[in-house]
Order: structure tokens, then sequence, then C-alpha cells
């Protein structure tokens, strides 16, 4: 099943496997399209995969959690995206791009000494930091970032669009309980917690029309106390269907959790696929396409979830960073990535760019 076509939405995707949107430093220091961002994104469209999804790309410059974040929060950005999308059309790929607010989870040197926003004055203790928390101004602001940018997205070709709602970034702080801790019509319970992701879909469909694919990534469960999960970010699924969007990729955590989304050490096929336990409940529960991301690293394993039904795609990240053309090698005889999940690749810090620090010293 792994090398059969399945669509999203009116986008038919070549086979199962998706490239989980990943940072990737390669952006220039304002956010622009680089020849270095261009060459990756060529190398996983010739290597086979089915559907690449962005690094996570700036909605607004209040939201920028990293540097050199790939940016789209003004039209002086579609043109060099639309150069990333023609090179992976020519390469034979579909592309779709991540639009992200990073909220609490910024760092004040990326903002000018400023406070980071968030739905709610809730300190990060990752970080160190204390957001502000963001006015009605400022929330409809956003909302209208998040539509605008979708706008450009279109414009620049790309296939479609994922909403970053996971991973304790500004969509994702929203729906959880433990970091919107609001009492209006922003938050107070889980009804009105969805609020701000509503009313970001309506601003994303009224520029990008209801036949174009827009999906959203978001948290099975945050794992930290007081968090979103269990029935709950089930509830949320089913309303995110209900509000148009075209699939759902699965993750979990954020920066402080204990559990995080990318986990080290991921040696054996046991240890795979962990958050598999969620999407069979997702599956069972939604219509629409459910993605799985987080381990996978066996062809095995994930024939194994599309034929049990757990799941219609399988997404991966960290195996690409360090084999983009690990699907042709999955349809060719491999039957493990290289990746040993050490997790060196995300110490963006110590890096020029995001890599395999074992695939270069080889």
């Amino acid at each position: 099943m792994l090398f059969e076509p399945l669509n999203i939405k009116n986008i038919v995707l070549k086979n199962r496997l998706i490239r989980s949107a990943t940072y990737e430093k390669l952006a220039d220091k304002n956010g622009y399209v680089t020849s270095g961002l261009i060459k990756i994104y060529e190398a996983l469209a010739s290597g086979g995969i089915g559907l690449i999804i962005t690094g996570n790309a700036l909605v607004h410059p209040s939201g920028m959690s990293v540097p050199q974040i790939l940016s789209i929060h003004n039209d002086s950005y579609i043109a060099g995206l639309k150069t990333l999308t023609n090179a992976v059309h020519n390469a034979g790929g579909t592309i779709f791009i991540q639009l992200v607010h990073g909220g609490r989870q910024c760092y004040p040197e990326l903002l000018g000494g400023k406070p980071p926003i968030a739905p709610s004055a809730v300190f990060e203790s990752l970080l160190r930091v204390m957001p502000k928390q963001m006015t009605e101004e400022e929330v409809w602001e956003i909302i209208a970032a998040f539509g605008e940018s979708a706008h450009r997205a279109k414009e620049a070709g790309f296939d479609g669009i994922q909403i970053h709602g996971a991973h304790g970034y500004l969509v994702s702080e929203f729906l959880s309980s433990y970091t919107n801790k609001r009492n209006d019509y922003w938050g107070g319970d889980e009804n009105r917690r969805f609020h701000f992701v509503e009313k970001l879909m309506r601003a994303v469909r009224n520029a990008v029309g209801n036949d174009y694919p827009v999906i959203i990534k978001m948290n099975a469960a945050d794992f930290i106390n007081g968090g979103l999960e269990g029935d709950e970010s089930l509830r949320i699924a089913k309303r995110l269907e209900e509000i148009s969007f075209d699939a759902v990729e699965v993750s979990g955590g954020m920066y402080e959790s204990d559990l995080k989304p990318a986990r080290e050490q991921i040696l054996k096929e046991e240890d795979e696929a962990y958050f598999r336990a969620y999407t069979k409940d997702f599956k069972k529960l939604l219509n629409i396409p459910v993605i799985l991301v987080g381990g996978i690293r066996s062809k095995n394993v994930a024939e194994a979830i599309l034929k049990n039904h757990e799941a219609d795609f399988i997404s991966m990240s960290r195996p690409l960073i360090r084999e983009p053309d690990l699907p042709n090698k999955f349809k060719e005889s491999k039957e493990k990535a290289d990746c040993i999940s050490c997790n060196g690749c995300m110490r963006f810090r110590k890096l020029d760019f995001v890599k395999c620090i074992h695939e270069e010293n080889k």
C-alpha cells in the first residue's frame, strides 16, 4: 500500500509517504528563499516522496521562533517562493507550505527584545520567557495574517497549505487549556478555545477558496499536566473536519513536555510510530485522511500501519534529512532508514543549517 496513490482533496499523491514539515535554517536572514533551500527540495522531489511539506513559514514577524525561517508575511516573498515551487514541480514533486506563528515559544532576541505574544501570560519554562497576553486587536491581526499568507501561498504555486496547530505554537496554544487561560470569546472552555482556529480557517478559505487543499498538524496530546489529551483532541479533530480541513497530521508535545515530538533512540520496530495509538482513534472518527508522524523508520512498520487502517499516510522528517531519496530506496529494496534518531540534526544553534551530522562525518 505504501506506493499506492491517494488523494488529499483534489490533489493525487503518487504514494503514501509525506515529508513532514522540517525547519532547515536555509532561508536567508530575512526569510527569503535561497539556492540552498531550493536544492534541498529538489532532492526530496526527485527522491520519490509523495508530498513535501515545507519547513514552517512565518505568517507574521511577531511569531519568529527560529532564525533564518522561511517567511511569507508580505508580498515581497512571493517571487522566491514561486522559484521554489517551480523547481519542485519540474522535479516531479508536490509541495504544501506550512504556515506558522511561534506564539510564546519565541526567543525575545529574535523579536527585537520584545516578549512573545500568546493567548495568555503563561511562563515558558524552557526558554524562560513570560509572554504577553494578546489583545483583541492582536488576535484579529494574526488571524488576518494567516489568511493573507494563504493567499500568497496559492499565488506562489503551492499545491496546498498546512496550518501548524501542534507542538505548542500559537494555534496549539489557543486549543490547549495549559496555555489558554483566557475568559473571553477566545478561551475559558473547550468551545471558546476552538474559536481562534475556526476564525483562522474562515480567513484562509476566504483567501484560497473551497477547492484548495488545506490541512492541519495537531497534537493528540500535549504531554503536560493540564494540557490537551484524550477525548478532547478527538472532539477537536472532528470539528476541524467540519470546518473544512482536508486532512489531519497527528503529533504531540511542546517545548516543555517530558515527551517530545521528536524522540531519541528509535532503534527497534517496537519503538517506532509512537503516536500510532492515537491515530487508530482518529481513523475511526474522521472521514478525511489521517497522517501519522513520529519515529517511523521501517518500511515494514509503515506498511503495517496502512494495512491495519491506522493511518492513510506516513509522515517522516529526520530520516529524510539523512536520506532525501529514502522513498526511492524503499521502493527498490531498502527495509529501514539509516537515521539513528540521535537528534543531532535538531541542534540548529550549533549548525550552519539543519543536516545529518553522521552523514556529514562519513
